[in-house]
């Protein structure tokens, strides 16, 4: 087994800070497409609710036609 590097104080708190710059660049990148996130998720809710209501409307015509031909 390999004895463990030694690394430079130096080198340590330049990872932190990488880290720490990281953490923050990200939760602000997060907090920037939140909204971009929620309005897909309404646009999904809105498409899903037109989907449901085109099928409703396929299933009622669907019936009117069988009653038609019945008659």
């Amino acid at each position: 087994m390999a004895p463990p590097v030694q690394v430079s104080p130096l080198i340590k708190t330049a990872r932190w800070s990488a880290l720490l710059i990281g953490i923050i660049y990200g939760k602000r990148r997060y907090d920037n497409l939140k909204p971009i996130a929620e309005e897909e998720r309404r646009i999904e809710e809105e498409e899903k609710k037109v989907r449901e209501e085109k099928e409703r409307i396929a299933k009622q015509l669907a019936e009117a036609n069988e009653d038609t031909i019945l008659k």
